[in-house]
């Protein structure tokens, strides 16, 4: 992933938790600052679930 860090902040400050992958995966889709490569990487690397916090999400994805 290129944009490691905008998406830990989106995560963490824009996100609202608990939330599905595919809540997840739809939002991630609709954010303009994050490359296509980045989106499919996202949507390949998170397990399905649901996720309590942004802290869930970043240790699924391993970053």
């Amino acid at each position: 992933m290129q944009n490691v860090q905008g998406a830990k902040d989106h995560l963490k400050n824009h996100q609202k938790y608990p939330a599905t992958k595919a809540e997840l995966v739809a939002e991630c889709d609709n954010l303009s600052d994050f490359s296509e490569e980045d989106k499919a990487e996202f949507t390949s690397k998170l397990p399905g679930g649901t996720y309590d916090s942004a802290d869930d999400v970043i240790r699924a994805l391993g970053l």
